[in-house]
């Protein structure tokens, strides 16, 4: 196969499925099926020998799961990229594969086109991953790593920032930002969720935190960071392994940060962590301005109310004023309500901008979540539709990303 196809391993204790998997990916030119295995532990080891740019991985196997030969195959091979089958879709199955450095998770039986998908964003992954070997002595581009918390950084490698804003409040935008963060974490690419709301920010009260210090540590020492410094004032959310950064405690205190300062530590974080979530303030204070200027993308959430969509509107129009690139904006429908004629559709027609993902109403599983300070992304069980919601903007956002810099790549040459 030539270089730009993608070689396949499937790992699966059902022959059937082997089988159906294998015949399937026969249709697709440029994906083909170098080994199959019937257990883990034979996965493993065809792994190694094979060097597969994607491996299908069974979760469920009589031998070891695939969480821990996803695990086992990452350590051994970097750059091979898995992509966890489960019967089970439920956030804690979906969450524990992530962790382990899985890069997707589909629930059985997957649909053809939405594997085949899947593959191939996997496979353009291993490439990556697998060029960056070649060309680096001793490993990836200068990365050395240290610990930061609980999480490794790369120091060396410039990681991307997102902003989540909504110009109302009340649709669920500090919500969808840590459990954002959490599905795009792991020990390959360390997530930090910054509290950006100065006044009013509660990033960490939704992750049962506390901490006496906040974003205005760093502010005075902008032009100085150091690593030891962010240790100190970030805090590590043990559950998830997501850093975070609070918001002061008191409000008036939000006065002491200039929007110039605030971009430079956003900038000296990109060298720590390979994602840099900021859950802005609704309000446009110079803080989110430069802040929503200087991100990488920014995903913009809307509900199904009119004031909601208007406000949208006149934010995008805005957005376009201030010199922001329309393919920096994700567009996300958030509490959808199917019985609700205000369709993604509809809002899509309406502010001539795709609605990227859409994520179900669920007040039972947020509401509670929020209650108990317990991200839903961590939870088993009922969070399963909004939880794989989330998971599908974790990666469409690593796909936006991914385009964005091939674009600007393109652009120097």
């Amino acid at each position: 196969m030539n270089d730009e196809g993608y070689t396949v391993l499937i790992v699966d204790d059902h022959a059937e499925t082997r089988r159906n998997i294998t015949k399937l990916l026969q249709f697709e030119s440029d994906i083909e099926v170098v080994g199959t295995a019937q257990s883990a532990s034979e996965g493993i080891q065809e792994a190694i020998e094979v060097n597969p740019d994607v491996v299908l991985m069974d979760i469920n196997m009589p031998d070891v799961d695939g969480i821990r030969a996803t695990e086992a195959i990452r350590e051994k091979i970097p750059s091979t990229q898995i992509v966890i089958l489960s019967v089970q879709g439920d956030a804690n199955y979906m969450r524990r594969a992530m962790l382990a450095g899985a890069r997707d998770f589909l629930t059985k039986p997957a649909k053809s086109d939405e594997l085949v998908t899947v593959i191939r964003r996997a496979g353009d992954k291993a490439k990556e991953e697998k060029q960056k070997t070649a060309f680096s002595p001793g490993g990836p581009r200068g990365v050395t790593t240290q610990r930061l918390g609980s999480t490794t950084t790369q120091l060396a490698s410039m990681g991307k920032i997102i902003a989540i804003y909504s110009p109302k409040g009340g649709v669920g935008k500090t919500t969808l930002a840590t459990n954002l963060a959490i599905a795009l974490h792991n020990e390959d690419t360390p997530a930090l969720i910054v509290d950006g709301d100065l006044q009013f920010g509660d990033v960490a009260v939704f992750m049962n935190e506390r901490s006496k210090n906040s974003l205005i540590d760093l502010t005075p020492l902008a032009e100085q960071l150091d690593p030891e410094v962010v240790e100190e004032v970030v805090i590590n959310h043990k559950a998830s392994g997501v850093d975070i950064l609070s918001a002061p405690p008191h409000p008036e205190d939000a006065e002491k940060a200039t929007g110039r300062q605030v971009v430079k530590v956003l900038e000296y974080l990109k060298r720590l962590y390979s994602y840099v979530i900021i859950d802005t303030d609704q309000g446009l204070s110079d803080v989110t301005l430069d802040a929503l200027d200087t991100s990488d993308v920014i995903v913009l959430v809307t509900v199904q109310d009119i004031p909601s969509i208007i406000n949208t509107r006149v934010m995008l129009n805005l957005l376009n004023t201030l010199g922001i690139s329309q393919e920096r904006i994700m567009l996300v429908m958030n509490k959808f309500d199917k019985q609700v004629a205000i369709t993604p559709g509809k809002i899509s027609k309406n502010l001539n901008k795709e609605v990227s993902v859409v994520l179900p109403k669920d007040e039972e599983v947020v509401i509670l979540a929020v209650n108990k300070g317990v991200p839903f992304m961590l939870n088993s069980g009922k969070s399963k539709d909004v939880g794989k919601s989330v998971l599908e903007l974790a990666g469409k956002v690593r796909e936006r990303l991914k385009n964005l810099e091939g674009t600007r790549l393109t652009e120097e040459d």
